[in-house]
């Protein structure tokens, strides 16, 4: 099953994809922690208020999680063109939810960076509450899986060692445009993954080429926190980012990004100044 958090004539709805409709669930605004994996398996559809698709607007699949982590150095092809060393451990980071917008939303571009960047990335949503769970236990424990866009500003990432004022700008990280459930997902580490800008292929991978799998992942994780239902977690990126072409390739106004993962949908989103950019005349006599 599909589902999504959309918003329909000014009121948020949780509801069931079917097809080129939505069916709300009764009472429930959006995808999140009121929609553990218990309750999507059996979601509590509003039939009698089905929509056409193309009249809601998308949010990002889960609007408000708990947690936002990230996962930096997951593909070794990526490792190696950011000579860097393979971790001997995951390398975590978080966003906050502040960062998030929707799977068509425009990703704003702040007056602050010149080096704006994508990476495309399996995104998981944890389905109950869970803490020091072993990887072949994990996968009990997912609601589902959606897209994400890691947008960075690589001039703040750097700055110093910690990635955090690179990584958690306000409405930067698409996510959605569906949370799609386990069984219809199957096997994680079995998804194609693909970025383009304007057209050209800049990303293009396999979640099975990840360093650590997404029940590795969720086992690592709970061992030092708990994890709750609409937590997300961010698997990594491949290899293809834009500060690693010759010459660098960063997002500009304008530009149309697009992240699409096998099995579980695309989104696409333009990049806008956050504030128009002012222009001086100068006039001739």
């Amino acid at each position: 099953m599909k589902f999504a958090s959309v918003c329909h004539n000014g009121v948020n709805h949780a509801v069931l994809v079917d097809g080129g409709s939505v069916i709300p669930l009764r009472g429930i605004a959006e995808i999140g922690p009121q929609t553990p994996g218990d309750l999507l398996r059996d979601p509590p559809l509003d039939d009698k208020c089905r929509l056409d698709i193309s009249d809601v607007i998308f949010r990002p699949v889960v609007p408000g999680p708990a947690k936002v982590i990230c996962v930096g150095l997951n593909y070794r092809e990526h490792i190696a063109e950011c000579e860097q060393a393979t971790p001997a451990y995951p390398v975590f980071f978080s966003k906050f939810a502040s960062s998030l917008i929707g799977p068509y939303d425009d990703i704003t571009l702040p007056p602050e960076t010149h080096r704006l960047d994508y990476e495309a990335e399996l995104a998981v949503v944890i389905g109950k509450e869970c803490r020091r769970v072993s990887a072949r236990e994990a996968s009990g424990y997912v609601a589902g899986y959606t897209v994400a866009n890691d947008i960075t500003m690589r001039d703040f990432q750097f700055r110093t060692h910690q990635w955090m004022a690179g990584k958690a700008w306000d409405r930067s990280t698409p996510l959605g445009p569906f949370l799609v459930t386990p069984d219809e997902v199957g096997d994680p580490q079995k998804l194609e993954i693909r970025l383009m800008v304007d057209g050209d292929v800049r990303q293009e991978s396999s979640t099975g080429l990840m360093i650590y799998s997404v029940a590795e992942l969720i086992s690592i994780l709970s061992e030092f926190t708990s994890l709750s239902a609409g937590d997300v977690i961010l698997t990594g990126t491949p290899s293809g980012v834009g500060d690693r072409r010759t010459p660098p390739a960063y997002l500009q106004d304008g530009a149309t990004v697009s992240v699409e993962i096998s099995g579980i949908g695309r989104i696409e989103n333009r990049v806008r100044n956050e504030f128009p950019v002012r222009r001086t005349t100068v006039e001739t006599v």
